[in-house]
């Protein structure tokens, strides 16, 4: 995924009411931008980090400016905007480079699913295959070199392993894909530390057919892509 326009840097000041941070460009203007992350992004924004940000050319929007990439001082990139991730699946697969979830001729975004009425991130079907439901998530939390889901308590991450295990019972592919969009993760886990809940969750979801697929992503100011798999394990 290529940025266009190109993205602009400025320092971060701080982040604040979730959705907002103020950042000073190069030339001094201190600017509000908007933050697309919901979570804690714990060491994601960090006073003094280099801010990555794009521009829309809506006019109606209050804040023009959004968020997309960290670069931290200790050199390590991080895509904070989650909304991201789905879109970087989807290309992955589409250029074959998630082998794991090759073969199939139709992908869609979005489709209503499950007995708790989800949308499901991305669908994929061919003719005489089970359908391969695929739930994706963005991993950003590193603590000792590993990357760690969630960053804070999830009840919506809870619902979709409930319903992503219903469609493993019920005969079809189920996946939870793990995008570690930070470039200091070399390996992704539950964070039972964070959410309990959602680990017990998911090693149920695990034990009864639900897939763990995880890959690591090449970031830099002009481009990012998942390029490498990544291990997981439950611990």
């Amino acid at each position: 995924m290529l940025f266009n326009p190109p993205l602009q840097a400025a320092r971060l000041i701080k982040r604040y009411k979730r959705f907002l941070a103020d950042v000073e460009t190069p030339q001094g203007e201190i600017l509000t931008i908007h933050c697309a992350n919901t979570g804690a992004m714990t060491g994601c924004a960090t006073p003094g980090d280099t801010v990555w940000y794009s521009t829309s050319a809506n006019p109606k929007r209050k804040y023009p400016h959004s968020w997309e990439l960290t670069h931290t001082q200790a050199g390590d990139w991080i895509c904070v905007n989650t909304a991201q991730a789905n879109a970087l699946a989807a290309e992955a697969i589409n250029e074959n480079r998630i082998m794991e979830l090759s073969g199939y001729t139709n992908l869609q975004r979005e489709v209503r699913y499950g007995s708790e009425n989800s949308r499901i991130d991305l669908l994929l079907q061919a003719e005489e295959r089970p359908n391969c439901y695929i739930e994706v998530k963005s991993v950003t939390l590193l603590q000792q070199q590993g990357g760690y889901f969630p960053d804070a308590v999830t009840l919506r991450g809870q619902k979709h392993l409930r319903e992503l295990r219903e469609q493993a019972e019920q005969g079809q592919r189920a996946v939870l894909f793990f995008a570690a969009l930070h470039t200091g993760i070399d390996r992704v886990a539950p964070a039972r530390h964070i959410d309990a809940q959602y680990a017990d969750l998911l090693a149920q979801a695990c034990a009864h057919g639900v897939e763990v697929i995880s890959y690591g992503a090449e970031i830099s100011s002009r481009e990012i892509r998942l390029a490498t798999r990544l291990p997981f394990s439950l611990r």
